[in-house]
C-alpha cells in the first residue's frame, strides 16, 4: 500500500474519473472500486473520501441522490454537466504531472 503522503494530491482525480465513467456511485462503493482496481495499493479511508465528495459537491462538479433501502439511505454521487469539463480538466493535468514525473524518476525527455 502506498503512504498517505504519496496518494493525497491524487485522491481527487481518482474519484472524479470513477464517477466519471460510471453513471453514480456511493462512498463504499468508490473506496472498495479504488482498492480493487490497485491491488490493495490504494487504500482511500471514509475520512478521506467524504471531505473531498462534499467539497466537490459544494462546487457543483458533483450531484447527490439519496436511496432509501428500507431504513437505510445511501447517497450516490455522480458527475454534473458541468463537472464533466472539470473532469477532463484534471485528468490532463494528472497525466501531464506523471509524464513531468517520469522525466525525473525514469531520465526520459519531455514529449514534445
Amino acid at each position: 500500500m502506498y503512504s498517505k503522503e504519496l496518494t493525497k494530491g491524487t485522491l481527487q482525480p481518482i474519484i472524479l474519473k470513477l464517477l466519471n465513467d460510471s453513471e453514480k456511485m456511493y462512498g463504499y462503493e468508490i473506496t472498495q472500486t479504488v482498492k480493487e482496481l490497485t491491488k490493495g495499493k490504494i487504500d482511500i479511508s471514509e475520512g478521506a473520501l467524504y471531505p473531498i465528495l462534499h467539497k466537490l459537491e459544494a462546487e457543483g462538479v458533483l450531484e447527490t441522490e439519496k436511496v432509501y433501502f428500507g431504513k437505510r439511505i445511501r447517497k450516490y454521487y455522480r458527475v454534473t454537466g458541468s463537472g464533466k469539463e472539470t473532469v477532463q480538466k484534471v485528468t490532463h493535468e494528472l497525466n501531464d504531472f506523471i509524464e513531468t514525473l517520469s522525466i525525473i524518476f525514469n531520465n526520459k525527455e519531455i514529449a514534445k
